[in-house]
């Protein structure tokens, strides 16, 4: 199947799944896998942080996040469009009893610095405490500027905030921007990294922060059942990814662009050509269309959509640019 989903759905190369059984185990809980110390510590000392984490998703990493910086009856900020206010279940408010104050993303991703300020509460114990500022890069594959990251930096400092990045997508900025990810992470007390997506490892996401911020996210990963017992399998796949995975990335924005290009002379699409959106393409479907019959068409043709009509569809390694024009090709068909 041509699956443009999301960039979840890759499948690990066969070298990969080499290393994964060639893996040494032992038991993580103990903290005597080796292959996840030496995931934990490559992860920590590539992106500049004093130790890492290796969780079993991007959910459970953020979540770990929050709960490491906030405690009870505290507050963080976030975009309302962030994935860890609006994707992911709730689990601050409802596991970490941690109040969400989400803010409008600008058009660019951002989130406005006066709007910001405006929304941290007052040393008043009629508010929740504000401890944190949660940025995501990149945002609907959009990619936050530096000079932007730069200031958010000086803003929660000013503020006495910290600051963590969801960064699921985060080598695809970097791979967007053509700069190192420590140019990135450098801004940030904390920072999640998805390995299951464009980096093509089956499972499992890291969390990287000071010692004492991952030892307090080690605790609570345990208490909400993530202790993994022989997970060196799994991170041996995710040290892979961090190492043969992350400068083809620009490969699927290319893509991602010629996918834009071709669906923009379809007609009833409708896609905004001047958004650079790295590994994704949205597009606006005609009311006209019947989006759900058109998937279930293009299903039988060996390719998977998110039927929607504000469609995205995302490259990867799994999709080529042969592929790209194969779905054009059907789709045009069947419009």
């Amino acid at each position: 199947m041509i699956d443009f989903r999301s960039d979840t759905v890759t499948q690990p190369s066969l070298a990969m799944r080499e290393v994964m059984f060639n893996a040494p185990l032992g038991d993580d809980v103990y903290g005597d896998d080796p292959s996840v110390n030496a995931l934990e510590k490559f992860a920590s000392e590539r992106h500049g942080f004093a130790s890492a984490l290796f969780c079993s998703s991007g959910t459970q990493a953020n979540l770990l996040a929050l709960m490491a910086h906030c405690q009870r009856g505290d507050e963080y900020i976030c975009g309302q469009s962030a994935h860890n206010y609006k994707f992911e279940g709730g689990g601050a408010a409802v596991l970490g009893s941690i109040q969400p104050q989400p803010i409008e993303n600008e058009n660019d991703g951002t989130l406005c610095f006066n709007k910001l300020k405006a929304a941290i509460k007052p040393n008043d114990f009629h508010f929740a405490h504000t401890r944190l500022l949660s940025l995501e890069n990149t945002i609907a594959g959009k990619v936050l500027k530096l000079e932007y990251l730069a200031q958010a930096r000086r803003f929660v400092d000013f503020h006495n905030l910290a600051l963590h990045l969801d960064g699921a997508r985060v080598y695809n900025a970097a791979a967007e921007l053509d700069i190192d990810i420590t140019a990135i992470t450098t801004h940030f007390d904390s920072v999640s990294i998805c390995l299951s997506k464009g980096l093509g490892a089956p499972v499992g996401s890291l969390l990287l922060g000071s010692e004492e911020l991952i030892n307090t996210a080690k605790r609570w990963r345990k208490v909400l059942g993530g202790g993994m017992r022989q997970a060196g399998m799994l991170a041996a796949a995710g040290h892979y990814a961090l190492e043969h995975n992350s400068k083809r990335l620009i490969d699927d924005h290319h893509n991602a662009r010629y996918l834009a290009e071709q669906l923009a002379n379809i007609s009833g699409f409708e896609v905004d050509l001047s958004i650079n959106t790295t590994n994704m393409v949205y597009a606006k479907v005609a009311d006209h269309i019947d989006i759900n019959a058109l998937a279930d068409k293009l299903k039988a043709q060996g390719i998977l959509i998110s039927p929607n009509h504000n469609l995205r569809l995302v490259t990867h390694l799994g999709i080529t640019c042969a592929d790209i024009k194969q779905f054009i090709r059907l789709l045009s068909a069947h419009i």
